[in-house]
């Protein structure tokens, strides 16, 4: 039974070369992330030349996720390196400030609508939470505040206020130019960092389609204000990414792991593909091995559902990034072990569908949970099949038979779903069916005599026309 949660690493000066990305493909690496904070357009592309070529290399079709910078908010810099912040003693935010000119009593901050974001008694957050200011008075363009948690504070820190409010919207000038080069770089999915509501999600959509990319798009869940409008932007995007990091800042680490549970199952309630990311194995920047900390909890994202995992320092600049990716496949088969034995979804037996091939997909999946079936393969133009099948768990492969390059990139963030090369030029069944039967004999996926579900369309080449399912015993040809 091949792994089913994926796996999304980061790209970085770590794997710029050919021969460590061919590597961590082969090691477990199903889509990789262009992080647009950091590096040119220039840089971009070159990665993702770099990412075909080591696909090609390693025989697998890989996926590529763009994720913006978003209106990440950070203080400026400080004159003469870091400084040390005693508890009680004052401190300012400066917007106004040059940028260059911090000290132990005040420093700027980039986000100059800040005064008119907070009122006194706010906490604001400094590197992720470890530092905290309670905000005394706000006077033009500063911000003055009490440390309440003090330590040292250098360069350029992110800045959250707890519990949420800050009015910046989730898409920046510099986000709106790398939709562009998004676009350019036909990335399969773009992540919206700090999405707010709906309307974010639905004009990054607008961009991207304008700059004539046809990518899906994630809302990244990181801001507290998302989380009231939660439902409203799962239904907005293709995909979701449970963004841990500046979530756990604003919404308290303490919530955090429900708040995972509670989002990864939204999630796939909403036939919605789902991210878990931030810090998995952070150990391993620097280690060969994962804490058990660690471990845990990527095991335990596993067991809650999650599409796939994702490694970001870890592979983008760590000493270990074919190792991380190998340790966390590791740990993620040994969780499905358990999985099966965990819990089993029970297929939907209510509701109504809006589409023939969603029902399709609801009848092949509650077929497959009770009888011996092997494999199940999708004959698919769009994924659209392949994607509500992988909604309810099951541990049966769903190979997605599809010409669709584009489709079959699109396809390696499903659970339990893999993509195939095939384009249907027969559709007479006596030379179709034997036809799957042999690539399928050839890859190694089934053997002679096993039972597999067969899901196509009466017409080839028509995207979410699926409706037809089949169970057929596999044979050789002769």
């Amino acid at each position: 039974m091949p792994r089913r949660t994926k796996i999304v690493a980061t790209l970085g000066p770590a794997t710029d070369d050919l021969k460590v990305l061919t590597a961590l493909i082969r090691a477990g690496a199903d889509l990789v992330r262009i992080n647009f904070s950091h590096g040119t357009a220039e840089d971009h592309a070159r990665r993702v030349r770099l990412v075909h070529d080591a696909a090609k290399a390693a025989g697998r079709y890989v996926g590529i996720l763009g994720d913006l910078s978003g209106p990440k908010i950070r203080i400026e810099r400080f004159a003469a390196g870091p400084v040390t912040l005693v508890e009680g003693d004052e401190f300012a935010l400066d917007a106004a400030l040059d940028p260059s000119a911090g000290n132990a009593a005040e420093v700027g901050v980039a986000y100059k609508a800040l005064p008119e974001d907070v009122a006194p008694g706010d906490t604001l957050l400094l590197n992720d939470g470890l530092i905290a200011l309670e905000v005394r008075r706000a006077e033009g363009s500063r911000v003055v505040t009490r440390v309440v948690v003090g330590g040292e504070l250098s360069d350029n820190k992110g800045l959250n206020k707890q519990g949420g409010g800050l009015s910046a919207g989730a898409l920046t000038d510099k986000d709106r130019r790398d939709i562009r080069t998004a676009a350019e770089l036909g990335v399969d999915y773009l992540a919206v960092s700090f999405v707010r509501d709906a309307a974010d999600i639905g004009e990054a959509r607008r961009l991207l389609q304008a700059a004539g990319g046809d990518g899906r798009i994630v809302a990244k869940i990181e801001r507290s204000e998302a989380i009231d409008d939660l439902e409203h932007i799962v239904r907005a995007a293709d995909a979701v990414m449970v963004a841990r990091g500046d979530l756990g800042v604003e919404m308290g680490y303490a919530e955090l792991t429900g708040l995972q549970k509670r989002m990864i199952r939204l999630a796939r309630g909403r036939n919605r593909p789902v991210i878990t990311a931030t810090q998995m194995m952070e150990s391993m920047i620097q280690n060969p091995v994962p804490t058990r900390a660690e471990v845990s909890d990527v095991a335990n994202a596993v067991l809650d559902g999650t599409d796939a995992v994702m490694l970001s320092a870890e592979t983008a600049v760590g000493r270990y990034p074919v190792k991380v990716v190998r340790a966390m496949a590791q740990v993620i088969e040994g969780a499905e072990k358990y999985q099966m034995t965990y819990r089993r979804d029970r297929t939907r037996i209510d509701g109504h569908f809006e589409r023939t091939d969603e029902a399709i997909a609801a009848a092949v999946m509650f077929t497959a949970n009770h009888l011996d079936v092997k494999a199940i393969v999708a004959l698919t133009e769009s994924g659209s099949t392949v994607l509500w099948m992988s909604r309810i768990r099951s541990d049966i492969p769903i190979y997605a038979f599809t010409r669709s390059e584009r489709t079959r990139r699109r396809v390696t963030l499903y659970r339990g779903a893999y993509p195939i090369a095939f384009d249907v030029t027969h559709t007479d069944p006596a030379v179709l069916y034997p036809t799957i039967f042999d690539l399928l004999l050839e890859l190694r996926l089934v053997e002679e005599g096993d039972l597999v579900i067969v899901t196509k369309g009466e017409f080839s080449g028509v995207s979410g026309g699926t409706n037809t399912m089949k169970i057929l015993e596999v044979t050789r040809k002769g």
